[in-house]
């Protein structure tokens, strides 16, 4: 299981830069001031890349932990945080 958790988080550190780039490229291809759909607006693209950047660098820092072996002993009850 903690040879599963330490390659996810590999899988996790490499997915949240790829998902920022393609966010971008489709922001750069799709964006078209003479464009009428909402898909050429940059608003539109603008929100969705500020929103996704933070998910996908949280999905990263949980895949530094994961390769870390933070995860790998977890608590069974609440007496077992302190």
């Amino acid at each position: 299981m903690k040879n599963i958790k330490k390659i996810l988080g590999v899988c996790w550190l490499l997915l949240a830069p790829a998902i920022i780039y393609m966010l971008v490229h489709g922001a750069v291809t799709h964006i078209d001031p003479t464009g009428n759909k909402d898909i050429n607006n940059p608003v539109i693209w603008i929100i969705i890349i500020l929103i996704f950047t933070p998910v996908a660098i949280g999905l990263m820092i949980f895949g530094v932990y994961a390769l870390k072996g933070e995860y790998n002993k977890l608590p069974g009850k609440s007496e077992d945080f302190e």
